[in-house]
């Protein structure tokens, strides 16, 4: 890459860190104008049309961002999916949490976003919401705790409901409380793993007693 490549790959990172700090910063990514972003990212205003065309654009693309990063860590949670060993899933859901704190921002932009005022930004949201599902189903497909989980319809809702436990985990976890008293917030933290913890657990016995044929008649 020439170093005119890089300067140009460079700024256009900055654009997108500019956008993910405004829209991180109690402000909707919709009430953000071109002119903020570029101030932001330390640019003039027209050095933004070299990169993107207009703040949809941008937006669409911040999302695919946050999301190839936060696609990793989703997946990172299949290591808890035992249903016979509660302390894997208490690991997994602590190494969950860890993973949050390291790309709280991305998780605010998604969780803020995806009601959001911008209909572009939701969309683009939702579409990388169903690749998440899509993706975990096939990966719980593999696992043996799930293979008497016999219709890829009932793959797809379990895979559902795992993610969008995993949005409300992640929301609730970056919105504790007392975040300047160290003591309490741990306290808040471990009664907020113990939780989790065992909702993954009810949920997963849930899952070990499922059967497609009588779901289906029922």
């Amino acid at each position: 890459m020439s170093i005119r490549d890089e300067r140009k790959q460079q700024s256009r990172q900055a654009l997108l860190d500019a956008a993910l700090t405004l829209s991180t910063s109690g402000r909707s990514f919709s009430t953000i104008s071109l002119r903020e972003v570029a101030r932001e990212a330390g640019l003039v205003p027209t050095a933004f049309y070299r990169h993107f065309q207009d703040m949809d654009e941008l937006g669409n693309d911040l999302v695919d961002q946050v999301s190839i990063s936060l696609h990793h860590l989703l997946r990172s949670l299949r290591e808890g999916y035992s249903l016979k060993a509660g302390s894997k899933t208490r690991l997994s859901i602590e190494r969950f949490f860890t993973a949050v704190d390291h790309s709280s921002r991305h998780w605010l932009f998604l969780i803020g976003e995806r009601w959001g005022g911008s209909s572009v930004i939701r969309d683009a949201i939702a579409r990388e919401i169903h690749f998440f599902i899509d993706d975990l189903a096939e990966d719980l497909k593999k696992l043996p705790a799930f293979e008497h989980v016999s219709t890829t319809q009932d793959l797809q809702i379990m895979s559902s409901i795992l993610i969008n436990m995993s949005f409300s985990w992640a929301m609730t976890w970056l919105n504790l409380p007392d975040k300047n008293n160290s003591a309490t917030l741990e306290q808040q933290r471990e009664q907020l793993i113990q939780n989790t913890t065992k909702q993954a657990q009810l949920m997963f016995r849930g899952i070990s007693n499922w059967n497609s044929e009588a779901g289906d008649q029922s």
